[in-house]
């Protein structure tokens, strides 16, 4: 909100300074953004008059002006090239050391070919203040003669830009802020009242309020509104006091009519708005909601509304945007004659939706959605029918009026041993009401320890009976009771804070709020850490990591299994993006294939992962996926190899490992999805049923129609199906202070034995003895019987008390050898 230090004297009567009005101010709760004077930038300039001028002897376009300027410039030459310099006109001279903002230069005293110029000579343009010209400014003859210019054309006045908290409607306007500053101390405050004008006739054009559905007449969004036609207007530049009002705030100066409503939605914080009669159909103009349809606002922009947007129609449609923005068609110009000024209520969340989605933001929509005086309604539209009566002439009809003032009285109660305890500052019973009334409140009823305040009409947001919702977690008891009280306690809570405001937010204490906990409450969710820490690992083993789209092409899908018809998208942001994907893998193995066949895979092996969202029958999860092709670098002594299956188990064991999963607890099943390689992959489970990721080759019918040559490996970690850890009292380690045993044993496996089940039952063999079991190899043939083979397995010892003899070590062995026989059947090699 911008306010220039004259137009605040329109409203309150003070002789503070701009430092000082500044600094209360900030005390009081409007911020102070920028303080910008434009007589700083016009330092130096002076009025001046042209005694003589002379045609250049050695240029054609260029005269000799002799120029006094005041004291010190009495008599002085200025060469200048302006085609409209002359003897005796009143001029803007600028001696040398000015900086002219126009230009950006600072005059110098010189010579123009040949001849000393002491000055210059400037138009508004190159002091910043007009449009192009072709010539120097023209002062009136009345101009005096050197005075400074700022000061001759009541520039020196400073503006001052606050910021506006949302609950402060009232402060959007220079009354309002007047109202404030007179409040707490700075002058006082003037009267202010507008006498109601008569109309001699009725309008031609009356005022409705409906909803578009038949069985409804009111609109709640627009409790009232009224209006009036004024005839016989003359439009045109507005004068130029108002005009140096608007540009001080920032707002371009347009006509007479459009000039006003501006005036009047920064003076008193009412918007306005007017029409041209000539250009509206029919005799009214309704406020309704909008139907699907377009309409062209005054920015030149079209806007599509909905349902929800409420506009102003005639008979041939929209007109304007209620409380935002009128609308092309029927804005006045200079032709126009009669106008129709509204002036109306409107719901300041219907209008903040509006202007959001819009994306309009415009002085009206600002106002609005903040709430504004609805007392103003009607006097806000005397106010500018005397107005525009003085600058445009015209002859006002009677007032229409749609709709009913809704009941804004209300009031609210302070308890002041309240402003100790929830404002930390002691402050006495009669300052505070001393506070409030100068703002407007009026004592209803006063006792030793409360008073109860009439809340005025420009202070909607104080007791306005909008409460916040309740959590839905509260006690049915307690949030009845708090139902109850909530209202009565946020009026007081708005009472207390007005006190406080003019009291000085600076003189506040500062009371650190209570902490909660010791130790901070975790920034991310334990799924989060996990995602996090799965990037680490997957880094750390040389992979990329890519993010790819959750939507793919369909036909790519289908080849990672069946894929739910439900998750097809009808409006895909692309035509081969139209499916969500069963896996990560589809992304990685496109990308894979670019890259391998950009050159990747013949200087080093491709590596990528992805941490993202699948989807399935089931729903949505979380997976780690990761896709391995190429060949690997070479090295001294080693030939470039393409990945093996046993690199994906590695990925994927090395997740889970980092995870807390316990390797003891896994197995592996040789039932992977389809598009695995159905002989070189498998399943890693825990437990019989919870499936926990897989890993493997890639059938080559998948790679091939993903144009993958060579082999390419993935694996897969279901990451929301990982249990959470338990949460255990940490102990220390119990470390043994004897050496670990290690023991070999090879056991002959039928054709039907897995590997996997061996190693689990040499385990289970004495859980506390047995610290460690690892496959360390696979033999076939030689003179071992067709279809079986040899597994040697290395065993760990632990012992923790005692060191183990041989009769120990040997019934250890023989305890081994029945739990893989019983659970196998394979035997031990002789």
């Amino acid at each position: 909100m911008k306010f220039s230090l004259s137009w605040l004297r329109e409203h309150l009567d003070f002789t503070a300074s701009c430092e000082e009005i500044c600094a209360r101010l900030n005390g009081i709760g409007l911020e102070v953004e920028s303080v910008e004077n434009p007589a700083e930038k016009l330092a130096g300039f002076r009025t001046a008059k042209i005694l003589e001028a002379h045609r250049h002897p050695d240029a054609d376009r260029l005269q000799l002006c002799r120029v006094a300027a005041g004291a010190g410039y009495e008599d002085l030459q200025v060469v200048c090239g302006a085609p409209n310099a002359r003897a005796g006109l009143h001029v803007i001279f600028a001696p040398p050391g000015t900086y002219v903002p126009g230009l950006d230069i600072t005059i110098k005293k010189g010579k123009i070919r040949g001849e000393e110029s002491g000055g210059m000579l400037c138009s508004l343009r190159e002091l910043g203040l007009g449009e192009e010209s072709n010539g120097i400014a023209e002062l009136p003859e009345t101009a005096p003669i050197g005075e400074a210019y700022a000061t001759y054309a009541e520039l020196d006045d400073p503006v001052i830009e606050i910021a506006i908290t949302p609950n402060r409607g009232d402060a959007l306007s220079i009354r309002g802020i007047a109202r404030d500053l007179a409040a707490a101390g700075i002058g006082h405050l003037k009267s202010w009242l507008t006498e109601a004008v008569e109309g001699d006739f009725e309008p031609a054009i009356s005022l409705k309020i409906a909803h578009p559905s038949i069985r409804k007449t009111v609109l709640p969004d627009c409790p009232y509104a009224v209006g009036r036609v004024i005839r016989g207007v003359k439009n045109g530049p507005s004068p130029d006091w108002l005009q140096r009002r608007l540009k001080a705030v920032g707002l371009k100066p347009i006509s007479k009519l459009v000039d006003v409503t501006n005036y009047f939605t920064f003076d008193l914080g009412r918007p306005l708005h007017v029409f041209d009669v000539a250009k509206l159909s029919g005799n009214a103009l309704t406020v309704t909601l909008a139907a699907h349809e377009t309409f062209t606002g005054l920015d030149g922009n079209e806007y599509v509304l909905g349902m929800h947007d409420m506009v102003i129609v005639d008979d041939a449609g929209v007109q304007s945007l209620a409380g935002i923005m009128g609308g092309q068609q029927s804005g006045v110009d200079e032709n126009t004659t009669d106008v129709f000024v509204e002036s109306a209520l409107f719901d300041a969340v219907r209008i903040a939706l509006t202007g959001r989605r819009l994306a309009i933001h415009t002085d009206a929509r600002q106002r609005f959605e903040r709430g504004v005086d609805p007392a103003l309604v009607r006097t806000g539209l005397e106010a500018a029918t005397i107005m525009i009566r003085d600058l445009c002439g015209g002859e006002p009809s009677k007032i229409t009026e749609a709709g009913e003032l809704p009941n804004w009285k209300r009031t609210a109660t302070l308890r002041f041993e309240r402003l100790e305890t929830l404002g930390g500052i002691n402050i006495p019973a009669d300052d505070a009401v001393r506070s409030l009334e100068h703002l407007g409140f009026e004592v209803v009823d006063r006792k030793d320890d409360q008073a109860t305040f009439a809340v005025p009409s420009w202070r909607n947001d104080v007791a306005s009976g909008q409460v916040l919702a309740q959590a839905v977690t509260l006690n049915e008891d307690v949030a009845a009771k708090a139902a109850a009280n909530v209202p009565r306690m946020e009026a007081e809570c708005d009472l207390i804070e007005e006190v406080l405001r003019l009291y000085g937010l600076d003189a506040v204490p500062a009371v650190p709020l209570p902490q909660l906990a010791m130790v901070a409450a975790p920034a991310v969710t334990p799924l989060q850490a996990r995602a996090a820490l799965m990037r680490r690992i997957c880094a750390a083993r040389g992979m990329m990591e890519t993010v790819g789209f959750s939507f793919v092409a369909h036909e790519d899908a289908v080849l990672f299994g069946d894929v739910p018809e439900t998750q097809r998208l009808l409006n895909p942001i692309a035509m081969d993006l139209d499916q969500l994907r069963p896996t990560p893998l589809v992304n990685l193995a496109r990308a894979l294939g670019r890259n391998l066949a950009r050159g990747l895979g013949l200087s080093g092996e491709g590596a990528l992962f992805e941490i993202g969202p699948c989807f399935d029958f089931e729903g949505q999860h979380l997976r780690v996926a990761g896709l391995r092709g190429g060949l690997t670098a070479r090295e001294p002594g080693q030939a470039a190899q393409e990945a093996t299956l046993w690199d994906a188990k590695a990925d994927l064991t090395a997740a889970l490992t980092a995870l807390g999963v316990p390797e003891a607890s896994l197995s592996v099943t040789a039932d992977a999805p389809g598009f695995y390689h159905p002989g070189r992959s498998g399943q890693v489970r825990q437990g019989p049923k919870l499936v926990l990721g897989s890993f493997g080759e890639l059938h080559p019918r998948t790679a091939r129609a993903l144009g993958l040559t060579g082999t390419v490996v993935a694996f897969e970690l279901y990451l929301d199906r990982i249990p959470q850890p338990k949460v255990k009292k940490k102990t220390p380690p119990a470390l043994s202070a004897l050496q670990p045993v290690r023991r070999d044993f090879a056991f002959l496996a039928g054709p039907d034995v897995e590997a996997q089940a061996v190693l689990k039952a040499v385990r289970m063999a004495d859980r506390n003895l047995i610290q460690d079991v690892r496959l360390f190899d696979v033999f076939e043939g030689g003179s071992l019987p067709e279809g079986h083979r040899s597994l040697g397995v290395e065993v760990v010892l632990q012992p923790q008390t005692e060191s183990l003899t041989d009769v120990g070590l040997e019934a250890l062995s023989k305890s081994v050898e029945a739990a893989v026989l019983k659970a196998t059947g394979a035997t031990l090699r002789r």
